[in-house]
């Protein structure tokens, strides 16, 4: 616990060495510390914040971290460049994303948020495309068969996607089942795939993976994000941009 509080997180491995004990005693009393409601048993080690991302409802989501999205959004800005055609995620950080938006030359935004195409649908120079379906109260976004069916009848340059957590081990993931089908069938009909994320979503586990970090090109948030997570994520190949 001492070693917890000082560092925030523990590995097995770690503690095995420190201590001269095997790992399975290690996992012993990491369950008996979680289960005394102490701390929270990770993959392959310990820690002090729940690594498992929990739903939050947009209207709510939308004011946690606000400023550092809206940092993020304009980062990402870059990303377009001369594409004819994007497509924009649920969530409150590519949501900022669309608020930002203001093209010069005409561009296509398929986007399954009702949010983001009220935000474009009279924006100059900007035609949407609203995939159709159910619509999530949570999320105000749609998700579902009718969805994915259009999205295999059209192909898109970037995808700009937001995520409950970013984990090394389990990838990409997000914390509601309905919608984790939709994103795999965007990140499959995007070139280029681009991730939202503040840094408080690293070290995170949604109920719902979508993608492993291989089938990402650019992860985009903000200054509090390590310098050991840039340096993971960019020695697999994943580029970083870290808005100011």
């Amino acid at each position: 616990m001492q070693e917890l509080k000082r560092a925030g997180t523990v590995s097995i491995v770690q503690l095995s060495e420190q201590m001269q004990v095997s790992g399975v005693t290690i996992r012993k009393d990491l369950k008996l510390l979680e289960d005394k409601n102490l701390l929270f048993r990770t993959h392959g080690g310990g820690s002090l914040n729940n690594p498992y991302a929990v739903e939050r409802p947009i209207n709510e989501k939308e004011f946690i971290k606000s400023d550092e999205k809206q940092s993020i959004a304009r980062e990402a800005l870059s990303l377009i460049r001369q594409t004819d055609s994007i497509m924009i995620g649920s969530g409150t950080t590519v949501f900022e994303l669309a608020r930002c938006l203001h093209p010069t030359k005409q561009i296509t935004v398929i986007t399954p948020a009702v949010k983001v195409t009220l935000e474009l649908s009279n924006r100059p120079n900007v035609e949407v495309l609203q995939l159709g379906g159910l619509i999530r109260q949570n999320s105000s976004s749609v998700a579902g068969s009718y969805a994915e069916y259009i999205l295999d009848h059209i192909s898109c340059g970037v995808l700009f996607i937001g995520v409950d957590g970013i984990d090394f081990d389990f990838g990409l993931s997000i914390s509601n089942l309905t919608e984790a089908g939709l994103n795999q069938k965007m990140i499959s009909t995007a070139q280029i795939v681009v991730v939202l994320a503040d840094h408080t979503k690293f070290g995170k586990r949604g109920i719902g993976k979508i993608c492993d970090l291989d089938q990402v090109q650019y992860i985009v948030t903000d200054a509090g994000v390590s310098d050991e997570a840039v340096k993971a994520l960019e020695d697999r190949g994943v580029k970083v941009l870290v808005a100011r």
